[in-house]
């Protein structure tokens, strides 16, 4: 059985991770397949949008202790290198719009690889958790960096610290997700997401999150700079032509992607 699916259905590449009887634990196999899975999706023009969930109750548990059971220093670095780094900056590379969809317990890895889309979203009984101080290690996947931008440096800190359970509803409040939805409408809702996404303007949507990825670390000059550079990136694009006789025509604009 595969540990990773994908099926390409209305414009969106829709990808689940399939270890459901592990809750979708993360392995090496996984590991390959998503990035395989995300450079698929990233290379298909016909994508102009990623979904990314969990089969059955979990979305991801993180990593799968049974594959790191006393590695050397080297076996560790190579493992978050290849397996968890590798993943995190394909998901902010790709100029395309991710969605997480959270469907059940999203923990350590797992909550920090949700993390790194651009869009989160959960189901009301899901939950986030920093495991990582439980058995010892520091938050990887980026969570040291998404999280305290995310909801602040002093929940970040205690977050990772305590190990605490974040439900859906919460999650939302403070900040480190869009929303949550009801169970009975959650898959509905939060396809209904990335289908939209998949119908708008994707090369100003990749821009834009282009110009969030810099954002982290330019000064208001710099970014300021860089959004002239690309925003005639973005009038340039048969999108935007559209987008403007759509609206001088008054009617609705039919976006390609380009």
């Amino acid at each position: 059985m595969s540990t990773v699916l994908l099926n390409k259905e209305n414009g969106v590449g829709f990808i689940t991770l399939n270890r459901p009887d592990k809750y979708n634990s993360y392995n090496r196999d996984m590991a390959l397949a998503l990035q395989g899975y995300l450079d698929d999706c990233e290379t298909d023009d016909g994508v102009r949008s990623i979904y990314i969930t969990g089969a059955g109750k979990g979305f991801c548990s993180g990593q799968d202790l049974a594959e790191a059971i006393n590695p050397t220093p080297a076996e560790f670095e190579r493992m978050v290198q290849e397996h968890y780094n590798a993943t995190i900056l394909r998901i902010r590379k790709i100029e395309k719009p991710i969605v997480a969809a959270v469907n059940g317990v999203a923990a350590g890895a797992g909550a920090n690889i949700a993390l790194a889309c651009d869009i989160v979203v959960a189901a009301e009984s899901a939950s986030f958790i920093q495991a990582f101080s439980k058995i010892g290690l520091i938050p990887d996947s980026g969570g040291t960096y998404f999280l305290p931008r995310l909801v602040g440096m002093q929940r970040a800190a205690a977050l990772m610290m305590t190990g605490d359970k974040i439900a859906g509803p919460q999650a939302a409040s403070m900040g480190m997700i869009y929303k949550y939805f009801a169970e009975e409408v959650f898959e509905n809702e939060s396809k209904k997401i990335a289908i939209t996404l998949a119908q708008m303007p994707t090369k100003g949507i990749g821009l834009t999150k282009r110009l969030l990825n810099e954002s982290f670390n330019n000064s208001l000059q710099q970014q300021l700079d860089m959004e002239k550079e690309v925003q005639v990136h973005a009038g340039s694009t048969a999108d935007f032509r559209e987008g403007v006789q759509a609206f001088l025509e008054k009617r609705k604009p039919v976006f390609k992607g380009k």
